[in-house]
């Protein structure tokens, strides 16, 4: 650890002095152009083009735990890893202000930069304070020149304000919270409980706003109470309503499987109140494309 600090001191001490050697990729006033390029309740994306270098993305999507990423989507792969420093670098029509180091990281062998969760939570921040977050590394395609990438935080605030305007209506869950959804009914009926109907409204509301959901598997079953051919009549019931429910979201049909099982393959006992409940259900299973 002692070693590492070190270093990036020597680094940073390095760069600092050597700035009027430095090799800049950073978009001018003239150029310097954010797009919010995704807005849905699934998913956010706000991009930055660094001129004769790549694009900057910033991404947060549906889940249950907040979430930020940011990559730095590179024209040439990295050949080599290299180690990085992120620094938050004031305009220079701000003078006397000083630079701050937001953090560390390593550029991985063939993959683009990636940073995620607090650190690209900072990035937004220093963007929107009008500074320009800046990667120091030396480069390996020029000889292990001192390189600076930067992002410019002009024309940044008016899509940064869409852009988390997108990201305060994102879905609090994620397609692995609803792929197998197990919903329950009431005794004797093909009416949700209450908890399982909030729970479908969950699936349907991720499902209309994925369109890589291409098979949903509905398998409805009940308990043993009633009779073989009126619980199997029951279970197919179930099951096709839930059908009809996403086919009202606006899903294929084509996409939607249904099966009735009746009485077949508990999961509790049929002796008790609380394992007959736990049979009366129908299980929704999603597939995605590319997973």
């Amino acid at each position: 650890m002692k070693r590492r600090v070190i270093f990036c001191g020597l680094f940073l001490t390095t760069l600092v002095h050597a700035s009027s050697g430095l090799r800049l990729y950073q978009a001018t006033m003239d150029d310097s152009t954010w797009v919010v390029s995704e807005s849905t309740p699934l998913v956010c994306q706000l991009d930055h083009v660094i001129p004769s270098f790549g694009v900057a993305h910033f991404v947060s999507k549906a889940n249950r735990h907040i979430n930020m990423d940011f990559s730095l989507d590179m024209r040439r792969i990295t050949a080599q890893t290299h180690r990085v420093l992120l620094r938050s670098v004031p305009p220079p029509w701000r003078p006397g202000r000083s630079a701050k180091t937001v953090a560390t990281l390593n550029f991985y062998q063939q993959f683009n930069g990636r940073l995620e969760n607090q650190p690209v939570w900072q990035m937004l921040s220093e963007l929107d304070s009008g500074n320009f977050p800046t990667f120091y590394f030396n480069d390996w395609y020029s000889g292990g020149e001192a390189t600076a990438v930067g992002l410019s935080s002009i024309n940044f605030k008016s899509h940064y304000d869409r852009f988390m305007q997108c990201v305060s209506r994102l879905l609090p869950y994620s397609f692995n919270d609803i792929a197998f959804t197990v919903l329950n009914y009431k005794q004797n009926s093909d009416q949700l409980t209450k908890e399982s109907k909030h729970k479908l409204t969950m699936v349907g509301n991720y499902v209309k706003y994925d369109p890589k959901v291409d098979m949903i598997e509905i398998n409805g079953y009940t308990d043993s109470y009633g009779g073989r051919y009126p619980n199997l009549k029951l279970s197919k019931k179930r099951a096709q309503s839930v059908k009809q429910f996403f086919v009202s979201q606006g899903v294929d049909a084509s996409k939607v499987e249904v099966t009735g099982f009746g009485e077949k393959r508990f999961i509790a006992s049929n002796q008790t109140l609380l394992g007959r409940e736990k049979n009366r259900r129908v299980v929704i299973s999603l597939g995605k494309e590319n997973g």
